[in-house]
């Protein structure tokens, strides 16, 4: 045996530990994954990914997406013509036409679903409500107003809270629907009587609650809150809509909010369009499912998004928690969180997840369980069908 024969073994074990130490300085190196959350740039360039990619079943979102494209509403005719039959006398414009039933489902951000035209600009109906939520947060995190508890009549001096019914309503009562705000706004009493005003949603008389005791579901109350907010701003609430959340989440410059022609208010000697909380009597916002999907996904991440924050963390937990009265509603956000005795409102949701909701079935749920936005558009029936289903193709711990 030669020499250098008897020495192979030896010189083999020093080549292996030299191995194994430039593979541990260069993993000591080596940049680690990036695990921040992904945004998608302004325009259509959104990233998608399919379903294994992001932890869930191809075949059971198929068939979720399929079951979604057979959902088509029949509570609002194609071309609105059944409108003031439902919510009574127009006091806006209306489109002549909408899109099918669309949609759009997100993982962790990326798009994994989308069917039907997510770009069609339709109305939203009082997902609108939810926006001026966020108009609200983002004026108490300013400082505009230095708290939700105080009485809108210590900064709005303009005759709609001079009342004794009026005087102690707070920002919060406003947000919970449990204003009781006593007044005409803009041609339409917020007591709601009267077919030919409201339509199949007129109510009977009933006496006055104290504010923060009761809840109703009153858009005119909500368009005496969207008043109030212009005149806090002193400048139109679609260029705050624009400037404070649309812009900065990359929305596309399709979307529109649209105020009633007689919805006009003198701010510091100017004349500004005070918008609506919904398009129960036309106007309101008008906006894309992917528009949408953006606006969702902010609230999935807690009111960030990239590297600002919009509207503070502290807001979406507020916005998104219980009041004391009436459903399960936060500050003009609807919820799954139950009373003792009472149903789940979407049964097979986790019990964090909330959702902007509109008539015609708009909607927009988020989950942050699952890390899950689904924009479902003109659809007929409780958006729990397709929230079950969607969750069923969500992989055990992915």
């Amino acid at each position: 045996m030669l020499a250098s024969e008897q020495h192979l073994p030896a010189r083999r074990i020093r080549l292996s530990w030299l191995l194994l130490a430039v593979a541990l300085i260069t993993a000591c190196h080596r940049t680690p994954t990036d695990t921040r959350p992904y945004f998608p740039p302004k325009g259509n360039d959104w990233a998608q990914r399919s379903p294994a990619q992001v932890g869930m079943n191809a075949d059971k979102l198929a068939e979720a997406v399929a079951f979604a494209k057979t959902q088509e509403t029949t509570q609002m005719a194609p071309d609105f013509s059944t409108q003031e039959a439902i919510f009574g006398k127009l006091l806006g414009p209306m489109p002549t036409s909408r899109a099918r039933t669309n949609g759009i489902i997100l993982r962790h951000g990326y798009i994994v679903a989308e069917w039907g035209d997510t770009q069609a600009v339709d109305p939203t109906y009082s997902v609108a409500k939810s926006v001026l939520s966020t108009v609200l947060g983002i004026t108490l995190d300013r400082k505009m107003i230095p708290d939700i508890h105080q009485p809108v009549a210590n900064l709005i001096q303009d005759g709609g809270y001079e009342s004794a019914q009026n005087r102690a309503i707070t920002w919060e009562h406003h947000a919970r629907q449990s204003s009781e705000w006593e007044g005409e706004l803009w041609g339409k009493n917020s007591d709601f009587v009267g077919k030919e005003a409201f339509g199949k949603g007129e109510r009977k008389p009933r006496a006055l609650q104290t504010p923060g005791t009761y809840y109703e579901y009153n858009d005119v109350r909500i368009n005496r809150l969207a008043l109030s907010l212009l005149r806090i701003w002193k400048k139109p609430l679609p260029e705050v809509v624009r400037d404070e959340i649309m812009n900065p989440i990359g929305a596309s410059d399709t979307w529109r909010y649209i105020p009633y022609p007689n919805a006009v208010a003198t701010v510091d000697g100017k004349e500004m369009p005070s918008v609506s909380g919904g398009t129960r009597w036309g106007g309101g916002l008008r906006i894309s499912a992917r528009d949408e999907a953006r606006f969702g996904y902010l609230f999935l991440r807690q009111g960030r998004w990239n590297n600002k924050q919009i509207v503070s963390s502290d807001w979406v937990k507020q916005a998104t928690t219980r009041g004391p009265v009436g459903p399960a509603y936060g500050y003009l956000w609807w919820l799954n969180t139950p009373k003792p005795g009472e149903a789940k409102p979407w049964p097979d949701a986790p019990t964090s997840s909330f959702a902007a909701l509109g008539a015609g079935q708009n909607t927009i749920w988020v989950d942050p369980e699952h890390d899950l936005i689904i924009v479902w558009r003109w659809h007929d029936g409780n958006p729990n069908e397709l929230i079950k289903r969607v969750l069923a193709a969500v992989n055990t711990g992915s």
